[in-house]
């Protein structure tokens, strides 16, 4: 796959669609790949008129590794942030959306629609108001302001999602399965081989744990991005399962009711995922906006 060299670190991507459409840049969430968008889902995306980016998140899949910063006391970091005490973090989301607008520049993009799910969503907000330049939409999926007061998941849900898995690609694999289990959409069957194929491939590509307590920490260290929310005025699309126990569903409703003008869609019985049967829903309320914006 090619990729970007932007402010001293390399962005690994791909893209499907024809160039010369309007870009849709696709932000993965915590310790995802840029194979988490399934190719399928993107090629439903292209076919609607657009130019598909993918890419790795910095300390993710190919793109650059932060292994100096070492990895970080993630607890210790969660106790800083509830007593209101500064997050240390090798970098900041505003770091990771400051990638998304040099892999931008680097493939002479001047405007983008910017779409993110999960941390992936926090990085589009953080993108569309950071470098209001660069973006022609944005649509949050599954993510938050960052308002400390939104409810929180489920705990056995995040006590999955932060647990030390075990070493060994088998054992890795299996547990990552359970994991996506206990976050899965309660009103759509699992899809056991596509998420086992998913998590084979990811680990084959490039498994590599320390990037995603980074990125955690990242997110921990940006805080409450209510005020800056509330200040813009790019046309917004939130997307939130109604039975997500990650983030619940309330927390997409804030995000909604923050940025002016957002529309707001609901997913019944889709939980922290996108299972196949919702793509078709997602496709078209993306390729929506993106049709009505200039």
């Amino acid at each position: 796959m090619p990729h970007v060299t932007t402010r001293g670190i390399q962005i690994e991507y791909d893209t499907l669609g024809d160039k010369s459409s309007p870009a849709l840049l696709l932000i993965a969430g915590n310790g995802a790949q840029l194979t988490f968008w399934d190719v399928p889902f993107c090629r439903a995306l292209a076919d609607t008129g657009l130019f598909v980016i993918r890419f790795d998140n910095r300390d993710a899949g190919l793109s650059t590794k932060f292994d100096a910063a070492g990895v970080p006391d993630f607890m210790a970091c969660i106790k800083a942030a509830m007593e209101g005490k500064p997050v240390e973090s090798a970098y900041t989301l505003e770091d990771m959306a400051d990638d998304c607008a040099g892999l931008l520049e680097g493939l002479g993009i001047e405007k983008a629609h910017i779409c993110g799910l999960s941390m992936g969503g926090m990085i589009a907000q953080v993108v569309a108001c950071r470098h209001p330049e660069h973006v022609l939409s944005l649509t949050s999926i599954m993510s938050c302001t960052g308002n400390p007061e939104a409810p929180q998941g489920k705990p056995e849900a995040i006590a999955a999602v932060v647990a030390t898995p075990p070493e060994g690609r088998e054992a890795f694999i299996e547990h990552s399965l359970d994991v996506w289990r206990k976050i899965w959409s309660p009103g759509f069957p699992f899809e056991e081989a596509r998420a086992r194929t998913f998590m084979e491939e990811s680990y084959d590509r490039c498994h590599y744990l320390p990037g995603m307590a980074r990125q955690n920490t990242a997110i921990l260290a940006n805080g409450d991005r209510r005020r800056a929310l509330a200040a813009l005025t790019v046309p917004t699309l939130v997307i939130h399962g109604a039975a997500d126990p990650l983030i619940p569903v309330a927390a997409g409703e804030d995000t909604a009711q923050t940025i002016p003008g957002a529309r707001w869609l609901v997913i019944e019985g889709m939980g922290h995922d996108l299972p196949t049967p919702v793509w078709p829903q997602v496709v078209n309320a993306i390729s929506h906006l993106t049709q009505q914006t200039a």
